[in-house]
């Protein structure tokens, strides 16, 4: 299980699991190999579910993010 955090307040926000994580992996930019966190806005989860995001994920994400702006989120394999 992944556990997917607020980077600012370390606030959980849901659980994805691998193949899930992958995809972010896949589909999304990272600073480093050691890169753990991720800027979601609502352009972000239309681009990933254009690109075959599992439903289960554009739900949770269109959740994290709400209606604010955007959502620094952090995974850690728990």
């Amino acid at each position: 299980m992944i556990e997917l955090r607020d980077k600012q307040t370390n606030e959980l926000l849901g659980t994805i699991d691998d193949d899930e994580l992958r995809f972010l992996v896949d589909e999304l930019e990272e600073e480093s190999s050691s890169d753990r966190d991720y800027y979601i806005s609502a352009d972000t989860i239309d681009m990933l579910e254009e690109d075959g995001a599992p439903e289960s994920l554009i739900s949770l994400l269109r959740r994290i993010v709400g209606s604010e702006e955007g959502v620094e989120v952090r995974w850690a394999r728990v």
